[in-house]
């Protein structure tokens, strides 16, 4: 098929809002060759995607791109090369991905889940109508630092906090939680830190979590300065949020930049994120180097520095917890991974010997009759 209008002029100026740059132009060049548009995914949902396109949206059926393994198969956020000569249009591949937000399936078989792709911000939005979960932010974290996308902690709802004393107090608690991102103090109720928000993910593609009542879609509203996404009253009993977002949505920031707002996600497993875990401990592993024992547990052995630093002071001992929590589970993840791979490479043994079998029995048939 060819597609005379699929010219760079047109592309450019269609997709540079949803994050469109040279990269993305060089990874599509193939498909463009075969008369395929390009286009951002904003929506995926059973088995169709909204993607947006130069001529367009269009809403296209993913069924080619939805492998077995759900960490590879269609998101939002993804770049696309669709046929729009369908009906439905059909996407027919997508382009690498640079960044990936992962996190642990919720069902038993081991299998991850891809939230968004292709992110340069991964804002985490913590509400401050409740207590802080510190070991939550870190979770949090660990899965943003692992994707490659630059974390940022926005604690929300600031406005509720009675005085500027207890707030630089709050902020100073998730800093030492968040090494490496920047915390913000936001409220969208007097617009109290949206500015400086904006200004962090003008030009890039941001990706929107947290948990129900995070205050997650009234900060996408702020940031947009119209209601674009439905909020729901808060619950006066406990400050939560009603579940409002329910599928992961993508939109073109007026101010520039991309943002996927997200469900609220009752649980966060880690997915394959070992190296995220060390990026939000680093003060950890840093001093881990200076331990005695190159295999030191940080549990009792001597000359281990990570227990010094606690006993004088300078680390605490529920980050260390929390490090050992973070990392017991990823190791327990990645063993069921790794259980289910041999399983799945013991079936397809299984079915080529049977198939070898077969076909051998087939021969010899053959031969007999011969």
């Amino acid at each position: 098929m060819s597609n005379p209008l699929n010219s760079s002029h047109r592309i450019d100026s269609a997709l540079t809002p949803y994050g469109w740059d040279d990269g993305f132009a060089a990874d599509f060049t193939p498909h463009g060759e075969q008369g395929l548009l390009p286009g951002r995914v904003v929506r995926v949902d059973r088995g169709l995607a909204d993607v947006v396109t130069p001529f367009g949206a269009v809403r296209a059926d993913t069924s080619l791109v939805t492998p077995r393994d759900p960490v590879k198969t269609i998101c939002t956020g993804d770049w696309a090369a669709v046929d729009p000569d369908g009906a439905p249009p059909l996407v027919r591949a997508l382009l690498p991905r640079r960044t990936a937000f992962l996190r642990s399936g919720s069902s038993k078989q081991s299998l991850g889940q891809v939230l968004a792709a292709n992110v340069d911000h991964a804002i985490v939005a913590v509400s401050l109508a409740a207590e802080l979960d510190l070991g939550r932010i870190e979770r949090f974290l660990a899965l943003a630092w692992e994707s490659g996308a630059q974390p940022l902690v926005v604690l929300t709802k600031a406005d509720l906090v009675p005085d500027a004393t207890g707030l630089s107090y709050l902020v100073s608690d998730v800093e030492a939680a968040a090494p490496g991102a920047r915390v913000l103090a936001v409220s969208a109720a007097t617009g109290e830190g949206v500015d400086d928000l904006a200004s962090e993910v003008r030009g890039g593609t941001s990706v929107l979590l947290g948990q129900s009542g995070a205050g997650k879609s009234t900060l996408a509203n702020a940031l947009f300065g119209a209601d674009v996404m439905e909020v729901r009253a808060i619950r006066d009993a406990d400050g939560k949020g009603r579940h409002t977002t329910t599928t992961r949505n993508l939109l073109a920031l007026p101010g520039g930049g991309v943002l996927i707002d997200t469900p609220g996600l009752r649980g966060v497993g880690l997915w394959d994120a070992e190296a995220g875990v060390g990026q939000v401990f680093a003060e950890i592993e840093v001093l881990a180097d200076d331990c005695r024992f190159q295999d030191c547990g940080h549990l009792a052995e001597p000359g281990c520095a990570v227990l010094a630093a606690i006993e004088e002071g300078s680390l605490a001992e529920r980050r260390l917890e929390s490090y050992r929590k973070l990392l017991r589970e990823n190791q327990h993840i990645a063993a069921r991974t790794d259980a289910r791979l041999r399983a799945e490479l013991r079936r397809e043994w299984k079915r080529r010997s049977a198939q070898g079998r077969f076909m051998g029995e087939a021969k010899r048939g053959r031969s007999a009759r011969g």
